[in-house]
């Protein structure tokens, strides 16, 4: 690029809560150990390729707003494009970044010269890994911008669509496979359906349980030790998408006995859009051993939109790292910053600061949800709850051989007769409250 992108500002370091410097750490110290581990280990932050070098401050309503040195469909912008990224990495001092297939290159006038791209850009980033010491958290393959995907991926009707997105699949887990990415990640940008009068819902979901399983079988088959994860997303861009929340993608999963194979990315606006909130689905892909890696984003909740923004209240997170801790943590996932600046955030250093003030409110979750368990008294209330499924009685209604009859017998001769407890609602709240 002849000049750095950022300028003269240098890498960040962490200076504590009471710095007041918009370009250092407040929260994020990534050498702390935390519950055995470094802050760094714990959270494993990534910075995002899309958001912040491939979307150039565009919406619906208005043209990009972001002046970039890059801003060109061919080689040599790719290449700048790879220049700034990896100075952003370095500079933030992240250990992982992210990206989609037609981030990084053009995808050029045919699937030969987009893989050609790819390829040569996957060896560019090689280098850059391996003198920064960045390393890849996952790719994944751009399945939804192309019109010839406007009605899906692996769920068009039209098979030659069906089989351009195998192709471009092997190519982008291939360029992971090379890079040492800890995971790969299928999200099914337009998986799904605007009306169900020209939908034939049963042959699309059948065409996406035999997609996923092809690429489980080149991932044993090149030998790529990632885990694949799935990304659940509600609607947006379509009206229904066939991957909408965990629940229905773990459903899906077993349905296709893929669920050994295949565990869940879980993004904060994601789950926001499916009326949940983010601990809830990270608890239940934790409940079903299918907890991946983490999108950490938030919404706007006045605009109903995925609206990328970058995380900046501790205190909601602090519920969804209690379920990670508890849980084991996410690694190989991590924290991807799927995070974009305002499209009049137009400076260099905004890129910066929004990672950094990210990063700061995990930072400072993650903390709190350690001060929590390592107290005890939150999961002793939550074991007392519970108390009475120990007593030998009740284990035995929950093994094989226990019957109605067994059960009602017992009702009637120990004349039991149950009172409601009170499930302390607002003690719960008060006891995380003190940790935040």
């Amino acid at each position: 690029m002849g000049k750095r992108f950022f300028g003269d500002i240098g890498p960040i370091r962490y200076e504590g809560p009471k710095s007041d410097y918009p370009l250092a750490f407040r929260h994020y110290d990534p050498s702390r150990v935390v519950m055995g581990k470094t802050m760094a280990e714990h959270l494993r932050p990534a910075v995002c390729y899309w958001h912040n070098f491939g979307w150039m401050g565009s919406d619906m309503f208005g043209a990009s707003t972001f002046e970039r040195p890059w801003n060109n469909e061919d080689m040599e912008g790719a290449r700048l494009k790879a220049d700034a990224a990896f100075e952003m990495f370095a500079t933030l001092g992240f250990p992982f970044f992210t990206f989609h297939d037609k981030d990084v290159v053009p995808e050029g006038a045919s699937l030969a010269e987009f893989g050609g791209n790819l390829a040569e850009m996957t060896d560019r980033f090689a280098e850059k890994m391996l003198a920064t010491g960045v390393k890849l958290l996952w790719g994944t393959a751009n399945l939804f911008s192309h019109p010839r995907y406007m009605a899906g991926a692996a769920t068009n009707p039209d098979p030659d669509v069906f089989a351009y997105a195998c192709a471009q699949v092997k190519n982008a887990i291939d360029a992971t496979h090379k890079l040492h990415g800890a995971n790969y990640v299928l999200w099914g940008g337009r998986e799904g359906y605007e009306t169900l009068l020209n939908t034939d819902l049963s042959r699309e979901l059948e065409q996406l349980g035999r997609f996923l399983s092809l690429v489980v079988d080149h991932k044993h088959k090149i030998g790529f030790k990632g885990v694949l994860l799935v990304e659940p997303k509600p609607q947006e861009p379509t009206k229904h998408q066939y991957d909408f929340d965990v629940a229905t993608v773990a459903g899906f999963l077993r349905r296709f006995g893929l669920e050994k194979e295949v565990k869940l990315n879980i993004e904060v606006g994601h789950a926001v859009l499916a009326h949940h909130s983010f601990e809830h689905e990270v608890a239940l892909a934790a409940a079903l051993g299918l907890l991946g890696s983490v999108d950490a984003n938030r919404n706007d909740y006045q605009s109903g939109w995925d609206t990328d923004q970058f995380p900046n209240n501790a205190a909601e997170l602090v519920p969804a790292l209690y379920f990670i801790l508890t849980n084991g943590g996410i690694a190989p996932g991590g924290f991807n910053f799927d995070s974009k600046v305002r499209r009049q955030s137009i400076d260099p250093a905004d890129l910066l600061i929004g990672h950094i003030g990210g990063v700061d409110a995990c930072a400072q979750a993650l903390l709190s949800a350690a001060a929590l368990i390592e107290d005890g008294k939150f999961d002793a209330l939550r074991a007392e709850r519970y108390a009475g499924w120990n007593a030998p009685a009740a284990q035995a209604m929950l093994k094989p051989g226990a019957s109605l009859e067994a059960i009602a017998k017992r009702v009637v001769d120990d004349a039991i007769d149950p009172k409601p407890r009170s499930g302390r609602q607002e003690l719960f709240e008060n006891v995380v409250n003190r940790y935040t």
